[in-house]
């Protein structure tokens, strides 16, 4: 899924229709993925070799299987030492083979636990609004909404001053606009009425005032 020019500009219309209401102000971003998960594939390896291993101690015949059929059927006795280098060999082969599998991005993405995506995605997310939103205005009046594509999450987090009079349930209207655009693969679109619904709730709260400037930039970024 990419957001094209014209989803771009959607966007970026939203944010400043929604920001001549209130003094808040609104960051979108949107991210292809927030994390490559190599970390899941070492875990689902370890795992792999853990299986192998344990499949060795229920059945040693399987080492004696393959020392016969490397010696040719010669050697009646396999020795501890045999057995030992054929474990190594065998959890060797394992790991290459599963790290090998999980080499494509999307098979990671599909065999990667659900809640570590969603903490993964609310990290990075809340990476962003601290290095791009927070306190960054006068009046702490900073929002970030934030889409991650490859694990089909958002998230929304508010600067101090809103996130004390707004609770987080209100915000669900903004994220079901958001997620059902997606869904239908129209993501610009779903972006854009997120934003509308923020801009509502921000001017019910933080009014636009005389003399309001400007201070975050109203374009969508794309990672």
């Amino acid at each position: 899924m990419r957001l094209s020019a014209e989803d771009h500009a959607k966007v970026t219309a939203a944010v400043t229709a929604a920001e001549a209401q209130t003094d808040g102000e609104i960051v979108t971003v949107v991210a292809a993925s927030s994390d490559k998960y190599h970390d899941a594939a070492l875990h689902w390896s370890v795992l792999a070799m853990l299986l192998v291993l344990t499949l060795l101690a229920v059945f040693p015949v399987i080492a004696d299987a393959i020392h016969h059929a490397l010696t040719g059927g010669w050697d009646q006795a396999t020795s501890g030492a045999t057995y030992y280098t054929i474990a190594v060999v065998l959890l060797a082969i394992t790991f290459l083979l599963t790290r090998l599998l999980f080499a494509p991005v999307a098979v990671r993405m599909v065999l990667t636990p659900a809640a570590t995506k969603t903490r993964r995605v609310r990290a990075k997310a809340l990476q962003l609004f601290r290095t791009g939103a927070e306190k960054r205005t006068v009046a702490a009046t900073g929002v970030l909404l934030y889409l991650s594509l490859a694990e089909h999450r958002a998230e929304l987090i508010a600067d101090a001053a809103i996130h004390g009079k707004v609770s987080e349930d209100v915000w669900g209207h903004a994220m079901a606009a958001l997620i059902a655009g997606v869904k239908d693969g129209r993501p610009g679109d779903g972006l854009a009425a997120a934003v509308a619904e923020i801009g509502v709730v921000l001017a019910e709260h933080f009014p636009r005032s005389e003399g309001d400037t400007n201070e975050l930039p109203d374009r969508l970024i794309e990672l």
